[in-house]
């Protein structure tokens, strides 16, 4: 019994013994798992534990370089830090607004330059009325002096009746008096007492802008015409909105917006090949919205023999006087042309209600006489000239300038 109660003891220890060397082991296997490899390093580094611990057993944070508060930037200003250099380069990029020169007196202005162009059309009557006698020879010349500089045949007879019966009366003809004569008759012709007056102003109380319609054929400078007055209305103080309704023109809506842009007027576009009667418009609805004084809208150039193109602008001016009324319709006549413009005029007449005329390449011409003659064929004035490619070149028209210029010595 005794024997049995030994063995027992000796087993129990032994299990005991053996446990402790069992747990010894694991204990070191875990350290020596948890220290890094430190072979060939001067540096320890002190083990990190797995979880962060709290309290007595925190550790000390590692020391380094620290922010504070106000040197830490907001995720919104280090967004904007990066935008800036973007922004200043398109602030940079961004074309400078310029100041159009004044309208009164551009026409007076730009005299000399139409002079030259109009000089043998004045010089040449002047030269026939000087002879001696006045025959019917000379006064056939002076009639064909005329027509040729596109008088046309119903007002050149009634010049040279005129002419005739002053000259006859007059006697004796010294070169101012004959200048003076012709002065006088040829501003009779043109007319002074014409409303020459672009009409953007609307009338009343009523908060909308004024509208003009610009209309031609392609090829007359129709819109450069628009873009250049923008730079006239603008000049004179006043809020410009542009259409660009030549939608069917490549790049005509690229070259209305750079005008626009030279002269602080926002373009309504559409695009291209879309519907021109939509973008005159939308163009009239955002004037009206931004308050705007004017809005100009440049047309399609409409070819004279297509009739479906004519009825088309019809249609765009039905549209926009859904908006508003149209307060002016100018029709762009390239001088050069002559009487193939007052073929133009007739046609574009029948579809839309014409309120006056723009003519352009005055200066490159000495066809002059189309001034009087496209009047006599709408019943309507020549309201601006152009004269030049200069931006500034378009000018109001006034009849005594104009005159003077025929008319004048040199």
């Amino acid at each position: 019994m005794e024997i049995v109660i030994l063995v027992v003891v000796i087993a129990v220890v032994a299990l005991v013994a053996v446990s402790g060397l069992v747990v010894s082991g694991r204990r070191k296997k875990a350290a020596g798992a948890q220290q890094p490899d430190t072979a060939g390093s001067t540096t320890e580094t002190p083990a990190r534990t797995a979880e962060p611990k709290v309290g007595e057993e925190a550790e000390a944070p590692p020391e380094g370089a620290r922010r504070t508060v106000e040197e830490v930037g907001l995720p919104e200003a280090e967004e904007a830090a990066a935008e800036a250099p973007t922004t200043a380069a398109e602030a940079a990029a961004a074309p400078e607004v310029e100041t159009p020169a004044p309208t009164a007196g551009r026409l007076v202005r730009l005299r000399d330059r139409l002079s030259r162009s109009q000089n043998s059309l004045g010089k040449g009557l002047l030269t026939l009325l000087s002879r001696e006698h006045l025959d019917e020879e000379t006064w056939e010349e002076v009639e064909d002096t005329l027509l040729t500089a596109d008088v046309g045949v119903g007002p050149t007879q009634e010049l040279v009746e005129r002419l005739r019966e002053r000259v006859k009366v007059l006697g004796t003809r010294t070169p101012d008096e004959l200048r003076g004569l012709l002065r006088e008759e040829l501003l009779a012709l043109v007319g002074t007492e014409l409303d020459r007056t672009v009409h953007t102003e609307v009338e009343g109380a009523v908060d909308r802008p004024g509208v003009v319609l610009v209309v031609g054929v392609n090829g007359t400078g129709k819109t450069t015409t628009t873009g250049k007055l923008a730079r006239v209305l603008v000049a004179d103080g006043k809020s410009v909105v542009l259409g660009a309704a030549d939608t069917f023109r490549a790049a005509a809506a690229d070259q209305l917006e750079t005008w626009g842009t030279r002269v602080g007027a926002r373009t309504v576009r559409g695009p291209e090949g879309g519907d021109p009667a939509s973008v005159a418009f939308d163009a009239v609805k955002q004037g009206t919205e931004a308050s705007a004084d004017v809005v100009l809208i440049d047309t399609a150039g409409r070819l004279h023999t297509k009739t479906g193109l004519m009825d088309e602008l019809g249609k765009v001016k039905r549209v926009v006087e859904k908006q508003a009324p149209v307060d002016e319709v100018l029709l762009v006549l390239d001088a050069t042309t002559g009487q193939n413009g007052l073929v133009q005029a007739r046609v574009f007449a029948e579809v839309v209600d014409i309120t006056g005329i723009v003519l352009t390449k005055l200066d490159g011409t000495a066809k002059g006489g189309i001034v009087v003659a496209v009047q006599r064929e709408l019943g309507v004035p020549v309201k601006l000239v152009g004269l030049g490619e200069g931006a500034d070149d378009l000018a109001p028209f006034e009849p005594e300038a104009f005159v003077d210029a025929l008319v004048q010595e040199g």
